[in-house]
């Protein structure tokens, strides 16, 4: 097999569309738009969002209202994995994780979760656990602090 001999696999390609070039193409003439019109004009078309004149729906529905997302609480996570770097008994506080590297920033807390396993006994500060992570720290004899 030489270079000048390799080919797309059949079916792999297929010609463009070419409007506007004569009668057999069938796309010759109007090149497909139809005859007068809006559309058939360049630069013809309507708007994004419009439904010729009714008010459209952005208009149609009420502007008023209330989130709760700009109070939602972000947490840093940290895995219980991530844990087995400390000694046996240390005590682990946001502070010591955040200079050890193992959250970058503490956000509105940290939240402890249980994936993977604890093998060393210690006692973890944080702002939240989940149940799974507080099982494991107690089962190794370690104690879970609330914040």
């Amino acid at each position: 097999m030489k270079l000048h001999t390799v080919k797309p696999n059949d079916g792999a390609t297929k010609a463009r569309k070419r409007v506007g070039r004569g009668p057999g193409s069938g796309l010759g003439k109007t090149a497909g738009r139809g005859e007068n019109g809006q559309n058939s004009r360049s630069g013809g078309g309507v708007r994004v969002g419009f439904e010729g004149g009714q008010t459209p729906l952005f208009r149609r529905l009420p502007k008023r209202g209330f989130s709760n997302a700009r109070f939602k609480k972000v947490y840093a996570v940290i895995n219980l994995s991530d844990l087995n770097k400390f000694e046996d008994g240390a005590e682990v506080t946001p502070e010591i994780l955040k200079n050890m590297g193992l959250v970058k920033k503490e956000l509105d807390g940290i939240k402890v979760l249980g994936n993977g396993t604890l093998e060393k006994k210690l006692t973890v500060k944080a702002n939240k656990f989940s149940e799974t992570a507080i099982k494991a720290i107690e089962k190794t004899g370690g104690k879970a602090e609330v914040i």
